[in-house]
């Protein structure tokens, strides 16, 4: 037992590992064998990971005061700036509150109007029986959506090099976070992380520019956040528009793009599911009617897909805080300094949850299972007062797509190769999915 001034706790039991590649079956192995609190160490890393619903709510909510998101991303702001991903305190709180108008319920029944017409967009360029990268049409979907909605942009003709450059900033980010930081910024390779910030930052700062030019107001993200005034009623700088516009752009189009690239290659896996989910559209909207934002609620089935999807490849696999103070989490004492990781995928694939977990099973998620889900057993977008500001947003883009692909093709996988996981900052495939895409008879 450790004991100093005010905070009483034990220490966790410590499990050595080897350096791994494999990070996913670590922390998973990490957490079955300790599915409380364990520390893990090599000579790479030493952090403790919560692996139970209780802790992980201590953590999150509780006393999330207790915890910032780490060293890591304070690395990261050389990317974001001090976007809601990187920022702290008070001033997160503050750039929270201004942003959060932008996904409220009338915001984003506004949007779905948006979501079914550039899903339709994309759609009609497809072949039929053609072999696509599912993947790569799934983000510059979303990438297209994120830009009109948020930003009242039309970014669909340069989404190719767009896209590019958003992976090339994500895989940067990863860099950054890693241990080896120091030296991989050392790296000549580096120059086309900056070349795509560099891209990336010209179409934000276009934006910003030919806004306060014009001084149009469409009452997208973009106008709020130009419009915003401190107590002061100072405004904030283009830097801090930027960095708040590139969070959001960036982790706007890359979690739903994965989410729902692990949709399909899920659905095309099961045809007991691909039928069921397309009886439900059928009977719902009928063969050709898009999905409003009023159906939303009712494609139930739909919502099941996505959220099981969500649970067996949670876009966000991996949560990260540190500690700024000694600690009592549970009985266990978390020194100040202390990294505690949080793995979605470790929770959502936990047989104490969820019964026979690596089975795709949309039907699990009746009413009665959801009432009985401790909070922290699924909690693909976070929680707390750092939960993802775009959860409801994904939600309704997420339904919305499936429901209007359901109704016009079919998906089937069209590689030998096996699907593998890529997990970095996000859960994505690696190499993409290819998949052939089917269109439906009326």
């Amino acid at each position: 037992m450790i004991e100093k001034p005010g905070v009483t706790g034990k220490k966790p039991p410590r499990m050595v590992v080897a350096p791994s590649t494999n990070i996913i079956g670590t922390v998973t192995r990490v957490g079955r064998k300790y599915p409380e609190m364990a520390e893990l160490r090599s000579p790479l890393f030493d952090f403790y990971l919560a692996s139970d619903p209780a802790l992980i709510q201590e953590i999150l909510v509780t006393h999330h005061k207790n915890f910032v998101k780490g060293d890591f991303l304070q690395r990261t702001k050389k990317v974001f700036g001090e976007g809601l991903l990187t920022s702290e305190g008070d001033f997160h709180h503050r750039q929270r509150r201004l942003v959060q108008p932008a996904f409220n319920h009338a915001s984003i029944a506004g949007y779905a109007g948006v979501v079914t017409s550039y899903t339709d967009r994309v759609l009609n360029e497809w072949n039929d029986e053609e072999i696509l990268d599912i993947h790569g049409e799934m983000t510059r979907l979303t990438m297209a959506i994120v830009a009109k909605c948020l930003f009242n942009e039309d970014v669909e003709g340069q989404s190719g090099s767009l896209s590019q450059s958003l992976t090339d900033i994500i895989e940067y980010f990863n860099r950054l976070s890693s241990p080896f930081a120091w030296l991989l910024e050392k790296l000549p390779s580096n120059k086309k992380y900056s070349r795509a910030i560099e891209k990336v930052d010209r179409m934000v700062y276009s934006m910003i520019e030919d806004r306060r030019k014009t001084g149009s107001d469409p009452g997208d993200l973009l106008s709020m956040l130009l419009s915003a005034r401190d107590l002061d009623g100072g405004a904030m700088s283009e830097k801090q528009v930027r960095d708040e516009a590139l969070i959001l752009f960036a982790a706007g189009h890359e979690t739903t793009a994965n989410a729902l690239s692990w949709t399909w290659y899920l659905v095309s896996q099961h045809p007991d599911v691909a039928a069921k989910l397309q009886e439900e559209v059928d009977s719902l909207l009928g063969k050709t009617n898009p999905p409003t934002f009023s159906d939303v609620p009712k494609l139930t089935y739909a919502t099941n897909v996505f959220t099981e999807a969500m649970r067996l490849y949670p876009p966000a696999w991996i949560l990260t805080r540190q500690a700024t103070k000694d600690c009592t989490i549970g009985e266990y004492l978390v020194p100040e300094g202390t990294d505690v990781l949080m793995s979605q995928f470790v929770l959502h694939h936990d047989p104490r949850f969820f019964e026979n977990p690596e089975k795709f099973d949309p039907d699990r998620w009746t009413k009665e299972m959801r009432t009985m889900l401790p909070r922290f057993a699924y909690f693909p977008f976070g929680g707390g007062p750092r939960s993802c500001v775009g959860e409801p947003f994904a939600w309704m883009e997420g339904v919305l797509i499936i429901s209007r692909m359901a109704q016009r093709w079919n998906v089937s996988l069209a590689q030998k190769n096996k699907v593998e996981m890529l997990p970095r900052i996000t859960l994505r495939p690696k190499n993409g999915i290819k998949m052939k895409v089917t269109k439906r008879k009326e």
